[in-house]
């Protein structure tokens, strides 16, 4: 399938946060298909450089959950690639936990490498892109949230948090030129889903809920992506689009 290319993306600096494998390393490739100038973080060093070595995107190796790292990180991709014109924080940890075991450390990293990161990412950002006459931030959230993931509660609760954080940053942003969205995406059987959490027969379970039934892909993700980071997507801010395939 051809997939939509987006002048407006060319040579325009992108920053995509968990970059390095999964929906992210989709993500990351995307844009540098466009032509977009792309640093990524990540705290996976492995995959990291193994990405930049096959995309020519700049890897920076970063641990989301450290403010002051994070901060570090945005301020080094500006440095190098020019004001960032849009941010993807895409990074996410979808542990599992029964309600009765989770503890106050398993809560609080939940919330910091789910939803924090998300804010303060935006923050560093802002001055840059204010600077440069706006851009576009895309916010990664989950439909695990829409349903109620029994299993995944601190995980459900940043990822429905998220869906507020862009609407209320949409608002506040838009005065600058800047568009704040969110994608939801839904049942994407990365590698890591499948060596952590699910089997041949839990995928084809999920697979059977979709009205669509045709499998759920990062590519899928990463192309909702681009257009809400293209102009294309100019006069769209504060929504969230979901991408499941009509899962049930």
């Amino acid at each position: 399938m051809t997939q939509a290319s987006y002048p407006s993306l060319r040579d325009r600096a992108v920053l995509v946060t968990g970059g390095a494998s999964g929906i992210g390393a989709a993500i990351v490739r995307g844009f540098v298909r466009n032509g977009a100038r792309v640093a990524f973080l990540d705290i996976d060093r492995t995959s990291g450089e193994a990405l930049a070595a096959g995309t020519g995107a700049l890897f920076l190796p970063c641990d989301l959950t450290d403010t002051t790292a994070l901060k570090t990180g945005v301020a080094e991709a500006a440095q190098r690639l020019g004001p960032v014109r849009v941010l993807v924080n895409n990074a996410a940890n979808d542990q599992r936990h029964k309600v009765e075991e989770v503890t106050e450390a398993d809560w609080d990293f939940s919330q910091d490498v789910n939803l924090r990161h998300q804010f303060f990412a935006v923050q560093a950002v802002l001055p840059g892109m204010r600077e440069a006459g706006g851009g576009s931030i895309v916010n990664l959230s989950s439909v695990a949230w829409m349903f109620g993931a029994p299993d995944m509660v601190p995980y459900t609760t940043a990822k429905a948090a998220i869906v507020g954080l862009t609407r209320s940053l949409g608002a506040a942003l838009g005065p600058h030129g800047i568009r704040v969205n969110a994608v939801a995406p839904g049942g994407v059987m990365t590698e890591r889903q499948m060596r952590l959490w699910h089997t041949a027969e839990t995928k084809a379970n999920l697979l059977a809920r979709q009205a669509l039934r045709s499998e759920l892909l990062e590519e899928h993700i990463a192309d909702a992506v681009l257009f809400l980071g293209a102009d294309d997507s100019r006069m769209i801010t504060k929504q969230c689009l979901t991408v499941d395939g009509g899962l049930r």
